[in-house]
């Protein structure tokens, strides 16, 4: 019974040892209830020309206090999938926004 329980066991430990996917992101909506979407840049060389260009990923990413605004920079990981397009969690939001005060001056 022992050697089950053990390997169970290790089969946690090894699981929770797993380093997931970081990758920081703008918010550009956040119009669904504890769910935000969030736009990633990166850099990609062009293979024959070698001229840098700028691509776009979107993901959605569970917001569980609804605490992203749009516009704040996040940092969201890869999770479990939460539904059928949420595959991201809300792990911090590193920086807010300003705020837009309409044209009044404050």
């Amino acid at each position: 019974m022992s050697k089950t329980t053990d390997k169970l066991h290790g089969a946690s430990e090894q699981r929770a040892g797993v380093r997931r996917q970081e990758v920081i992101g703008e918010v550009i909506s956040n119009k669904m209830d504890k769910t935000i979407t969030v736009q990633i840049y990166r850099r990609v060389r062009h293979a024959k020309y070698g001229k840098f260009l700028k691509k776009t990923s979107v993901y959605k990413a569970h917001d569980e206090k609804n605490t992203a605004k749009i516009g704040d920079k996040v940092l969201i990981q890869m999770t479990r999938p939460l539904s059928k397009t949420k595959r991201w969690r809300l792990l911090e939001v590193l920086e807010r926004a300003e705020q837009d005060l309409g044209g009044v001056n404050v």
